[in-house]
């Protein structure tokens, strides 16, 4: 492992034990040269996914971009960070074990929302704006509309 600091190719492993989401393992390290510490996480992948976008070009997945829009979606809510890492690795376990390595994006944006829905409507309908690319605030009352129940006749 490159040691970030000074670019050293030989550092070494100082501690290892599981990440909080039990599907990683959190090293820390030591560079020899810089004397610099630094923590890297090793999870386990199963296949290589390909995301396929609606335009057909096909790219690796990357699940740190996906991540990073689900904690932009969630910035400032109520939601402990490890139950949002939780919900990552959870999505990716299952995009994995789906026996598929081409993902079609539509899928994998079907599979965020619908697990965002189960923890968070604010973070739901944020993520949903972006995804299903909301023009102006009709297309958000819209949508927000039909995640309430229908108001009872009095």
């Amino acid at each position: 492992m490159r040691c970030p600091f000074c670019g050293n190719n030989d550092t070494q492993v100082k501690d290892s034990r599981p990440a909080e989401d039990n599907v990683a393992i959190r090293r820390r390290r030591l560079c020899p040269a810089c004397g610099g510490r630094f923590t890297t996480y090793e999870r386990v992948q199963l296949r290589d996914l390909v995301v396929v976008k609606t335009n057909g070009k096909r790219e690796d997945f990357d699940r740190d971009k996906m991540a990073r829009s689900i904690r932009i979606a969630m910035q400032k809510r109520p939601v402990d960070p490890e139950r949002i890492e939780q919900m990552i690795s959870g999505i990716v376990r299952r995009l994995e074990s789906s026996g598929e390595t081409d993902i079609p994006s539509k899928t994998i944006g079907e599979i965020v929302m619908e697990t965002l829905s189960r923890i968070d409507n604010v973070g739901y309908v944020r993520f949903a704006s972006v995804y299903k690319n909301f023009q102006d605030a009709g297309d958000f009352d819209k949508f927000v509309s039909e995640l309430r129940p229908p108001a009872a006749d009095d």
